[in-house]
């Protein structure tokens, strides 16, 4: 077992969510390992996109599992001496048919497990899984054509699987949990500080605190859209119940490894939370 704790005690050069080849990143595996050894990372976790039950664009294909692992103990004998180099899967939850408490994921040699939601169902068709995470242009078609335009039904069905997923457990480190926030508020500005949306937030936060996950502040988004996942509105809920927090960059690029790091401590310490 991970001890994510300790490590975010003694270390501000880590990183538990990255994605690489395997699934929608932009580079091999080893070179974000270069890449991290050269900054000076102590720990380094990979978390492609889990195998789905059906076809996605960004999710990593049941197939390529065994390569991903074979190429995983190869790098972990090459640098090991170097850095701390964990296996692990972004496991996305679909419901009560797949998530992390699969016996699929059982099968393989995870460290730790991330799981997140990407998936909702459509309103059309609640058997047709639709990807939301997508850039605001591909939300908005989306909007129209599986949820009729139903901001707030959505961002509650959002909240809902988030709910399921967390009482599901099998996981380790809860994923972006705000993350549908971004395309909501372009959809519908001003949504995130409706009190509805609020209640969401915080029940969705009591809940990952009574199962005992890490929370990650996630910080991909923070350069191109200045905000953090969960967004710095929510960071009195992390004071309040002194969450145990990780600062992930998700990155799909190895550059951005380390992107927004910095920043985002800075703006934690402003809220009384020092890492």
């Amino acid at each position: 077992m991970v001890d994510f704790r300790e490590i975010a005690k003694n270390s501000k050069l880590y990183n538990f969510h990255s994605h690489t080849q395997f699934c929608d990143g932009r580079a091999t595996m080893e070179e974000f390992v270069v890449e991290a050894v050269k900054r000076g990372f102590t720990h380094y976790g990979f978390t492609p996109h889990s195998p789905i039950p059906f076809s996605s664009p960004c999710n990593m294909k049941h197939e390529d599992v065994p390569a991903y692992i074979a190429d995983y103990k190869r790098l972990k004998n090459a640098y090991g001496d170097s850095i701390n180099l964990f296996l692990s899967m972004e496991i996305d939850y679909l419901g009560e048919h797949w998530g992390a408490t699969n016996s699929f994921f059982d099968t393989l040699p995870l460290d730790y497990r991330l799981s997140s939601v990407h998936f909702i169902p459509s309103f059309v068709d609640s058997s047709e899984m639709v990807d939301i995470d997508g850039n605001f242009l591909s939300f908005r078609k989306k909007m129209g054509i599986y949820f009729g335009n139903d901001i707030e039904a959505v961002v509650r069905s959002f909240y809902a699987q988030s709910l399921s997923m967390i009482e599901a457990g099998g996981f380790d480190i809860i994923g972006h949990f705000d993350k549908i926030g971004h395309n909501a508020g372009h959809f519908s500005e001003g949504i995130e500080r409706e009190k509805w949306y609020i209640e969401l937030v915080e029940q969705t936060f009591e809940a990952i605190m009574d199962n005992n996950l890490i929370i990650e502040v996630n910080t991909k988004a923070l350069k191109d859209h200045c905000r953090t996942f969960p967004n710095e509105q929510f960071y009195y809920l992390l004071t309040k119940y002194s969450a145990p927090l990780l600062i992930n960059s998700d990155a799909h690029y190895p550059e951005l490894i380390n992107a927004g790091r910095e920043e985002t401590m800075s703006l934690l310490a402003t809220h009384g939370i020092n890492l």
